[in-house]
């Protein structure tokens, strides 16, 4: 099949996945900004993506696009590494216009999953999970069960403890140098890459990466200070 037997197919793969992915993370951050401004709104809307249907069949297509990309990434990784053979190890110096974020692609993803696994860690597995667990007939602690769909008070919890907002902070910067090289380079592999667009996307891509993370932040930020008062 195209898609996965030429390099071509895969990189197309992962810039589809990955568009998405940033659709998702839009949503997520806009979601974040509700807990700033009204605790009441924001669990209202955690109730609405609790364990509905239609929020597991959300979770479901994300978790499988997230999959998908993380294959794709090494699977290119390694084809590359392969292609490029002992050259690799004789190239001493990088060019200049090789940006940092896009010799480092497969480190930052790594930190961004790490981060990904913590976050499952402290929201899903104390929200959704509970709630499906309950649905299914299955021993839930009751407390915890109370709390599913209380969004506000699992992020006031996390991010009043300092390690975790650390923690946050640190995949919050991976994930911004890993979206300012992403969002354009999928724009390329796509074709929109003509002389004038590329170094349009190359600036989208940094706004965009920047006003995403930093709100992500600014809720990690706010809720730790919050603890301290």
């Amino acid at each position: 099949m195209w898609l996965s037997n030429s390099s071509v197919g895969r990189k197309v793969v992962m810039s589809v996945t990955g568009i998405a992915l940033i659709l998702f993370l839009t949503f997520h951050m806009a979601m974040n900004l509700v807990a700033l401004v009204s605790a009441s709104g924001y669990n209202a809307v955690c109730e609405f993506l609790g364990a509905n249907w239609y929020a597991l069949v959300a979770t479901i297509g994300l978790a499988a696009l997230f999959v998908i990309h993380i294959i794709y990434a090494f699977w290119l990784t390694m084809q590359n590494r392969r292609a490029r053979g002992a050259e690799h190890y004789a190239v001493t110096e990088r060019r200049k216009e090789v940006e940092w974020a896009s010799q480092n692609m497969l480190v930052l993803g790594l930190i961004v999953i790490l981060g990904l696994i913590l976050h499952l860690v402290n929201f899903w597995s104390k929200m959704q999970l509970p709630e499906l667990m309950h649905q299914l007939g299955m021993h839930t602690d009751m407390m915890t069960l109370a709390y599913a769909a209380d969004g506000v008070h699992h992020i006031a919890n996390t991010f009043a403890n300092p390690v975790f907002a650390i923690l946050y902070l640190v995949w919050l910067a991976a994930l911004w140098f890993h979206l300012t090289h992403g969002f354009w380079s999928a724009m390329q592999t796509l074709g929109w890459n003509n002389k004038v667009w590329i170094n349009r996307w190359q600036c989208i891509s940094n706004i965009y990466s920047t006003i995403v993370v930093a709100c992500f932040a600014l809720v990690v930020v706010v809720f730790y200070i919050k603890s301290l008062i």
